[in-house]
C-alpha cells in the first residue's frame, strides 16, 4: 500500500478501523492480517454483497499459499490454500441454516494447524469459536472500502500497529 491510499480511522483495545482504496490495498491487508494469524485461528468475514470479502480471503491466501488462484466456494462450500500451514476457506452465503453448517462437521474446520475463514460469518454466529477475529467490511466510496478488526483474543500484542503500517 502507498502513503495515505489507506487511512487509520479508529483505534482501541480491541478494535481497528482502516480504509483500503483499491482491490490491491484490501488484499495487501489481508495478507498482513494472515501474517499474525496463529494456528487454529478463525476469523469471521462480514459485509454486504460486493464488499471485498472474497478480495479478502484471496489476501489472506497469498500468504499461505502463493500464486493460488482463489474464487469464492459458493458451490463447494469449502476450499483450501496452502501446504504446511492451511487456509480454509469456507462461503455460507447459500447455507440455510445451522443445521446445514453442523452437517458440514464444521468442528473439523477450526483444526489446529490450519486458520479458518468465513464468509458470512453472521449465518454460523452461535457456532463460531469465542477467541476470533472478526473482519467486517463496508463499502466507503465507489473503490474504497471501510474494514474493521474486532480482535477477540487471537492476534498478538501490538497487531493494532502491525496492520497500521500497512496503511503507510
Amino acid at each position: 500500500m502507498r502513503n495515505r491510499s489507506c487511512s487509520a480511522r479508529y483505534r482501541n483495545n480491541m478494535t481497528l478501523i482502516l480504509e483500503t482504496r483499491s482491490t490491491a490495498e484490501t488484499e495487501a491487508l489481508a495478507k498482513r492480517l494472515a501474517q499474525l494469524m496463529p494456528r487454529g485461528a478463525v476469523v469471521a468475514l462480514r459485509g454486504e454483497l460486493a464488499s471485498g470479502k472474497t478480495c479478502f480471503v484471496r489476501g489472506m491466501a497469498s500468504h499461505f499459499a502463493p500464486g493460488a488462484m482463489v474464487h469464492s466456494p459458493t458451490f463447494t462450500l469449502v476450499n483450501e490454500y496452502g501446504c504446511d500451514v492451511k487456509l480454509l476457506h469456507l462461503d455460507l452465503y447459500r447455507i440455510s441454516g445451522l443445521e446445514e453448517i453442523a452437517d458440514l462437521g464444521y468442528e473439523e474446520l477450526f483444526e489446529p494447524n490450519g486458520v479458518c475463514v468465513i464468509e458470512w460469518a453472521e449465518r454460523a454466529e452461535p457456532l463460531l469459536p469465542v477467541h476470533r477475529v472478526d473482519v467486517f467490511l463496508e463499502h466507503a466510496g465507489p473503490a474504497t472500502r471501510r474494514i474493521a478488526f474486532h480482535n477477540h483474543n487471537v492476534l498478538p500484542e501490538n497487531w493494532e500497529e502491525y496492520l497500521r503500517e500497512a496503511a503507510r
